[in-house]
């Protein structure tokens, strides 16, 4: 799969999830295989008046590039402006829009998937990034607000010159129950020109199998299998199952709190790794008793007490 200067033998992306996919996720995705990530979604309104915490969110360095810049909004000016202020960092490979989020105080706003409502707002705010901009342009979106209308969203996008679709196979009304729709991403494959990259319900190699075989596309996104789950990216990129032990765990949620801590702080990095070490530790039998414990962890000591007791006595 090409886009723009990149070409993707294993396009198997990480897709940006909110409160996970920050930069220290990233590194380990990409040590992992992912030859593409995407970071979390970034307010444009918040790169406008240059708040702190949205510029913190454009940090990146050179160990998990390539790397999109996802933004999100409902002004095609603002929008842009954004777009250019990404690029001019050089912080940012590929620019990719937001027309997916399915939360409340998002959609209320007028962003995000409620985006699909108004597709000739959606596609001004695309061409007016595509004019503003030299790297690649990519947008993220679902198949519908409450029903499938992903062909003719998918139609009029393409239209703007966006250079790739990534399509979740459920509509906003769904957020993330029932199956993905494969049979709808199947269909935008069929009806545009442009890369489509299948998104919703890749979990392992058998779906992942599944969705290339229904969908024909050209990408494939993981989204929440990776959760706790950076191996999932050497599992699909090598096309081969990996097993792994409690040690294998142990040491993975050791860096990735290293990583935050080194990029956030002790005190956030703890806050924030006690989501995914229960991530990690997910299925285990004693997983319940791990959760409870880590809950309580507030320093890399406290983790490291919990692991060698669980997983090293």
């Amino acid at each position: 799969m090409k886009l723009g200067k990149f070409e993707f033998q294993k396009p198997i992306f990480l897709a940006p999830m909110a409160g996970v996919t920050d930069i220290a996720y990233r590194i380990l995705a990409h040590e992992m295989g992912c030859p593409l990530v995407f970071g979390e979604m970034v307010s444009s309104l918040g790169i406008h008046y240059r708040n702190l915490k949205t510029l913190e969110m454009l940090r990146t360095i050179p160990e998990e590039r390539p790397i999109a810049i996802q933004i999100f909004g409902n002004d095609p000016e603002r929008m842009a402006e954004s777009a250019r202020y990404i690029e001019d960092l050089g912080v940012a490979d590929i620019i990719d829009v937001n027309f997916g989020c399915p939360v409340p105080k998002v959609v209320k706003n007028g962003e995000g998937s409620a985006l699909l409502k108004n597709p000739e707002l959606g596609a001004k705010i695309l061409s007016t990034i595509k004019k503003s901009i030299k790297i690649p342009l990519t947008v993220k979106m679902r198949i519908g607000w409450d029903r499938d209308e992903s062909v003719e969203l998918a139609k009029r996008f393409e239209q703007t010159g966006v250079d790739a679709i990534a399509i979740h196979g459920r509509t906003r009304e769904q957020y993330y129950s029932g199956a993905a729709d494969w049979n709808a991403i199947a269909n935008v494959k069929k009806s545009v020109k442009i890369p489509i990259i299948a998104n919703g319900d890749i979990k392992n190699l058998e779906s992942l199998r599944k969705i290339r075989e229904v969908t024909n596309a050209d990408g494939f996104m993981i989204g929440r299998a990776a959760q706790g789950n950076p191996w999932i990216f050497r599992e699909l990129t090598e096309e081969k199952s990996v097993n792994l032990t409690l040690k294998d765990r142990a040491e993975m949620i050791s860096k990735h709190l290293d990583l935050l801590v080194k990029f956030k702080g002790e005190k956030i990095g703890c806050m924030e790794m006690r989501r995914h070490a229960a991530w990690y530790t997910r299925g285990l039998p004693f997983s319940s008793e791990l959760r409870e414990k880590f809950n309580h962890a507030n320093s890399p000591a406290d983790f490291e007490k919990i692991l060698d007791e669980k997983f090293f006595c």
